[in-house]
């Protein structure tokens, strides 16, 4: 007896991983990232930033809601059962002239001198791409546009105003920041990764006068340079050496003329310190080195101290960061995945964690954060040094008048970034 053998079943043609789109889109986002970049706008006045980010999620597909906590943006993608995963990104800019030379720099009072404009566009790409391939991933992705970062405010904004109630409990709250390390290379930290701070304006009473008598009055400028000079002792003899602590004078500002002796004189300054003990500690004796220097003075009224803002230390959950530092050396190269030491920068990411317990109510949330590198090879070969530490050292900084990521390179980086760590994070079909 003879018979045919069954046919071979059909192999199922292999599911593409969404950064297989990732060309398709990179002219586009390129253009969005030059838009945000030539039109940058402050902290709390961020409307036309959320219109276009709102309207990059809308289009992908995303729930998306406006006007959260100020301007925040929220876009929801759920795609069945599995973990919810946050992915947030920043709206505002820095009250910085930009002076990158580019030619498509900002031309005003305001520039994307921390690299938001990069955080947006990459999480735009990361949206389109995890909307388009539905069938790689299992869960909800929810993509946030937070407002007024640098202010420190954003964050609780949002959740104080009902992010996670509108859009669900995240399992996982991911966000990448800009560094002027090479484009294409990552680097995560199991410590801190940067310093909770208090910013606080302090107002030090005096008894205005004539220049040529100063024994009628009560100088509030000599009395806030004592202070100035004394808050430097706080760091060099009231923290361990060990301690990353710093404390810094911002403005100092005091009359408008040279033959008057003012009123008052105002300082706004910041603490900061990547453990909360030592940034208590820290913020503590600020106030009490201004009082006591008042009293030494003889102000004739108690100074002004106000904290107007505060945020904790962002300290990312070692198991995701475990995760994280997989899928970025799977998609990088692990030659291209850096430890990242602690930083006395500040951030309000925390907030989305359990740092944030008082303000959404929900504990156990895991936090994943990492930084993007943003400098293109050839300015990094230019940088002086031989060493990385050295071209660090030499090469525009956050919040610098030039700093300015390479679209050409940190932008699709970033993408790849954001899209294999929320992959890493997601269900898998």
């Amino acid at each position: 007896m003879t018979g045919h053998a069954p046919a071979p079943a059909p192999v199922p043609a292999p599911v593409p991983a969404p950064l297989a789109r990732l060309d398709a889109h990179l002219r586009d986002l390129t253009a969005f990232y030059l838009e945000l970049h030539r039109d940058p706008e402050l902290s709390g006045a961020e409307r036309r930033t959320a219109d276009r980010f709102a309207g990059r999620l809308e289009s992908a597909g995303y729930a998306t809601t406006r006007g959260i906590g100020g301007h925040g943006v929220a876009g929801v993608l759920r795609n069945g059962e599995g973990p919810t995963v946050l992915l947030r990104a920043e709206l505002d800019a820095l009250p910085v002239r930009e002076t990158s030379g580019l030619p498509y720099a900002a031309d005003g009072e305001a520039a994307h001198a921390c690299g938001h404009d990069l955080h947006l566009a990459a999480a735009a790409g990361t949206a389109a791409l995890l909307a388009e391939a539905p069938q790689t991933w299992r869960g909800t992705l929810v993509v946030v546009g937070q407002p007024a970062e640098e202010t420190l405010e954003g964050a609780r904004a949002m959740l104080a105003d009902g992010l996670y109630r509108r859009c669900g409990r995240p399992d996982d709250v991911l966000a990448q920041h800009a560094a002027p390390l090479p484009a294409g290379m990552v680097a995560h930290g199991y410590g801190p990764m940067t310093a909770g701070s208090v910013t606080f304006r302090v107002v030090v009473h005096g008894r205005g006068g004539h220049a040529g008598a100063p024994h009628l009055a009560v100088d509030p400028v000599v009395a806030a340079a004592h202070v100035v000079t004394r808050l430097q002792t706080v760091v060099a003899r009231e923290a361990a050496p060990a301690e990353q602590v710093a404390v810094t004078v911002g403005s100092f500002r005091a009359g408008d003329r040279a033959n008057v002796i003012p009123d008052r004189a105002e300082l706004a300054l910041t603490v900061r310190a990547v453990g909360e003990a030592s940034l208590a500690r820290a913020a503590a004796a600020v106030e009490r080195i201004v009082r006591a220097e008042c009293a030494a003075a003889a102000c004739p009224r108690e100074p002004e101290i106000v904290r107007t803002s505060a945020s904790p230390v962002t300290h990312p959950d070692p198991e995701a960061t475990a995760a994280l530092r997989e899928a970025h050396a799977a998609e990088f190269g692990p030659q291209r995945v850096a430890m990242w030491p602690p930083s006395l920068a500040t951030e309000d990411f925390a907030l989305f964690g359990d740092a944030g317990l008082d303000v959404h109510g929900e504990r156990g949330i895991r936090l994943g954060y990492w930084m993007l590198g943003t400098v293109g090879p050839a300015t990094w070969s230019r940088a002086p040094g031989t060493t990385a530490a050295e071209k660090l050292a030499a090469l525009p900084a956050n919040h610098a008048p030039d700093f300015a990521p390479d679209a050409r390179t940190a932008l699709p980086a970033g993408i790849r970034a954001l899209t294999s760590a929320a992959l890493s994070r997601l269900g898998s079909p």
